[in-house]
Order: C-alpha cells, then sequence, then structure tokens
C-alpha cells in the first residue's frame, strides 16, 4: 500500500486526504495547525463563512470543481446521515448591483430563479434565488479529521522549511513517502521547493453573532466593490461579512471594518435584530449584543487560480518523490474542496503509476 503525505491540514488537505484514502493509500498528514487547535491567523479555515455559492462565473475548470463538492455536501447533508449536523439546507438570495452579462454559475443549483424587480433590495439591478447550503465549520472540520483518523489516516504536527524534510522521512520515523501531496494554502509562497510566488493574501473580516431565528442566506455585491453576506449555520450562528482585501496582511480585526460590516449586514436583512418587526428600523446598535466574536483570516489566493498539477522533487541526496499541487483556492476553498481533492486524487494515482 504506498504511502502518500498530505501536507496541511485545511479543508482542502483534510478533503484530499480523505479522497486519497479512498482508493486505498496509506495517509499521513502533517501540518502547523489543526482543527482542534485554538483559533490562529496561521490556520485559515477556522475563519470561513461558509456557504456553497459558487463564483466560478466564465471558468468551466472551476465550476466543475464547484459542481462535484456541491454534489458531494448535498449528499453529506442528507437527513440520518452521520455528516448532517455539519449542514443547513437553506434558501439562498444573491442581489447584484452592476450589470451581469452571460450565464450565471448559480443557474445549475436547485430551485433556481431569476428575482423579479419587485423583489430587489437596495441598489441591486438584478438578483438570482435558490437553495444551498451553509457549513458549520468548527463542526464539519473537526468531523473530518475524525473521519479520516477513523479510517487509519495517521497526523503528525510539524512546522515544515522545506518539501526535501518530507521526502527523506525526517517527520514519518524515516518512513519514506510514495508521494507527496501540497495542500499549503498561503503557506506554498514561502514554501522550500515550492516558494509559489503567485500565492498572496486575499484578507477577510467577519463578525459571528449568535441568531438563531435567521434561516436564510443573503448576499450583496456591491458597486464599489464590498461584498455582504448573511451566512446561518445548523447551531444558530450566524457569521456576516465582509471584506476581499488583497496583499493585507494584517492578522486582528480592525474596528472600523467591523462597523462597516454591521451596518451594511443589518441593512440587507435587519431580521438580524432580536427585536425586528415590518415595522421597525434597525441599527448596528440592535445587534451587538448577540454579538459572539470579531474575527479575521488570510484567504489563499493565487493569481491564475487553483494550482493543480504534478511534479518531481529531486533531493541533494538524489531522491526523486512525485509531488501534487492543490492550493490556491482563495475564498472558495470550502465551496471547491471536494471537487479539487479528486482532481487531486486522479493526478496522484497518474504519477504513481508511472516507472
Amino acid at each position: 500500500m504506498p504511502s502518500v503525505i498530505v501536507l496541511g491540514a485545511g479543508v482542502v488537505g483534510l478533503s484530499t486526504a480523505l479522497k486519497i484514502q479512498e482508493v486505498g493509500h496509506s495517509v499521513t498528514i502533517i501540518a502547523e495547525n489543526f482543527p482542534d487547535d485554538p483559533k490562529t491567523i496561521r490556520y485559515t479555515s477556522h475563519w470561513a463563512g461558509a456557504h456553497h455559492v459558487s463564483f466560478a462565473a466564465e471558468d468551466v475548470r472551476q465550476q466543475k470543481i464547484d459542481r462535484e463538492t456541491f454534489r458531494v455536501m448535498w449528499e453529506m447533508s442528507e437527513a440520518g446521515r452521520d455528516s448532517e449536523k455539519c449542514f443547513l439546507r437553506l434558501p439562498q438570495t444573491e442581489y447584484y448591483c452592476e450589470e451581469r452579462l452571460g450565464p450565471n454559475a448559480l443557474d445549475t443549483m436547485p430551485d433556481y430563479r431569476v428575482l423579479e424587480k419587485s423583489e430587489l433590495l437596495l441598489d441591486a439591478l438584478s438578483g438570482v434565488a435558490f437553495t444551498t447550503l451553509t457549513i458549520d465549520v468548527p463542526v464539519y472540520l473537526t468531523f473530518l479529521i475524525e473521519r479520516f483518523r477513523k479510517l487509519g489516516g495517521r497526523t503528525q504536527r510539524a512546522s515544515v522549511q522545506h518539501i526535501s524534510q518530507l521526502a527523506t522521512g525526517a517527520y514519518t520515523s524515516g518512513e519514506r513517502p510514495a508521494a507527496i501531496v501540497v495542500c499549503a494554502g498561503i503557506g506554498a509562497r514561502a514554501l522550500g521547493g515550492v516558494e509559489d510566488k503567485d500565492v498572496y493574501p486575499i484578507r477577510g473580516q467577519t463578525v459571528l453573532l449568535r441568531a438563531p431565528w435567521v434561516r436564510s442566506g443573503s448576499t450583496l455585491s456591491g458597486k464599489d466593490g464590498l461584498w455582504t453576506y448573511i451566512i446561518p449555520r445548523r447551531s444558530g450562528d450566524v457569521i456576516v461579512g465582509g471584506v476581499k482585501e488583497d496583499n493585507d496582511w494584517e492578522p486582528k480585526p480592525r474596528p472600523e471594518t467591523t462597523a462597516s460590516i454591521l451596518k451594511r449586514a443589518i441593512a440587507l436583512f435587519p431580521q438580524l435584530s432580536p427585536t425586528y418587526t415590518e415595522n421597525s428600523h434597525p441599527t448596528p446598535e440592535d445587534i451587538k449584543s448577540i454579538i459572539i466574536e470579531e474575527g479575521c483570516g488570510l484567504r489563499p489566493g493565487r493569481k491564475g487560480g487553483i494550482r493543480l498539477e504534478t511534479d518531481i522533487l529531486q533531493t541533494t541526496k538524489g531522491l526523486k518523490v512525485p509531488i501534487v499541487h492543490n492550493y490556491g483556492h482563495g475564498g472558495y476553498g470550502y465551496q471547491s474542496s471536494w471537487g479539487s481533492a479528486g482532481v487531486a486524487a486522479n493526478l496522484l494515482e497518474g504519477v504513481l503509476l508511472k516507472p
């Protein structure tokens, strides 16, 4: 049974490790941070919203990856499944404040329809409605890592400086892997042997609320580039956001950004207020009492999109080890996780079959 190392334990690394297990490989995940660690800016997956709303536009590869992920997650969210607890199926509405041309990547979603003009809010020029799901991030990440370990997967904590350290078995008791799969997220920018300078941070900031009465999602794509979203979770928590700030490494929430998020969120979805009525006009002050925490994360953006390709690592000691790259998911790690994991697993099979 070939032994494979997956570098990285974010949602992409966990999904990829599980997919590789499915085809019969022995897998070890090596990472600096794991889902059951305290939240840190060094582990992006903890800070995600997260919902399945593809914005693949005309990117055919990305559309295929996103749709495969939705298919898997829809099955996982079925009633009675042990994974059902990780998801909430719900109605979703997307409002667009800029003219959108061509087909919508969401038109294959359940119950998809184009909004009537009378249904539009704020400055929206158009919009769509459909059924999707949200992911309860802490529950889901825990589910994935526990499932991986239950199936015989091993985990090892390490701060890897160069992928050659993995090739020599430095963190696996001398056991040399048949292949390495790099799911290092934003870490791929500085990781020796990879050092992908096309990787860059896309800073996000959110506010986590306790609002179990909210059971529908909304997003407003504004003219000024601001992106406001309401993402309820099965637990009754709600994530509101957000921002997309390229090449911004600030690790702590900015108070002025939090104020902007709350103002935009209550304008888009006044039902966030615990005292909401049809005749009320809620303000940000009305939801401050239900704030659980503010957070920010550094999405692993990459020029050119996800890197899904193979390589060969040749060490100074003459070792040649196949490499599969699966990183650079930006702000769509969850909604493309299973699709990209499937591509990575197929690439892995290809390199392992080569003499």
